[in-house]
């Protein structure tokens, strides 16, 4: 059945050709020698019956994205302007391209070890390239992101996150509730994780974890 509509194409291309467009009489059995050598090769290597190959999911911006890095530039301070490859990679990463973002970051943290903000969105770009995983790579960006700024929050909230993607959200409470413990009263960002560990309980009180 797949040749019939194939075979009625090429006809009415023949005709289209040969009576709208008026093609010459003499090029008639050329024209036709080639719709017939390409009908030819795509019955020799063609395979219409097969079904379509899956295609590899197309990189998309989404909210998600967007406030990954709004809540890691929260904690480092807007006042404070990331690295050029750390902004680039931020670009990458808002368009949901975590690979791109993470070689960018390896580079950022290769240039400079002791750029805390670059490790962890280097743990972040690898947790969302493995779809929210906490992989050991990830983690290893935090450690290294709490050995660039002791005390600093950013690293253990973001893996805290990435323990609730990995449905441990009790995990994740002990985290945060740490942060807050050692952060400082006055710290912009503390209200913020407040109303998170607040939400955190509520949905572990409801059980909707």
């Amino acid at each position: 059945m797949t040749w019939v509509p194939i075979l009625a194409l090429a006809a009415i291309v023949f005709l289209v050709a040969a009576f709208v467009l008026k093609l010459p009489r003499s090029g008639w059995t050329l024209f036709g020698a080639a719709l017939m050598f390409g009908l030819t090769g795509y019955a020799l290597q063609g395979s219409p019956d097969l079904p379509a190959a899956p295609k590899d999911r197309v990189p998309e911006a989404n909210e998600s994205n967007f406030a990954m890095i709004e809540a890691r530039r929260d904690l480092f301070g807007k006042d404070r302007q990331p690295a050029n490859l750390v902004v680039t990679a931020d670009a990458f990463s808002r368009s949901g391209r975590f690979s791109d973002a993470a070689k960018l970051l390896r580079g950022a943290v290769e240039r400079n070890p002791k750029d805390a903000e670059a490790w962890v969105a280097l743990g972040n770009a690898l947790v969302e390239h493995a779809d929210g995983n906490p992989t050991p790579a990830a983690m290893f960006a935090y450690s290294r992101a709490d050995q660039a700024a002791p005390g600093h929050p950013a690293a253990a909230y973001f893996y805290g996150v990435s323990m609730l993607n990995a449905n441990q959200p009790q995990q994740t409470r002990a985290i945060w509730a740490e942060i807050l413990e050692n952060a400082p009263e006055d710290a912009p960002w503390r209200e913020n994780m407040q109303g998170q560990l607040d939400r955190l309980d509520e949905m572990l009180a409801q059980g909707a974890m």
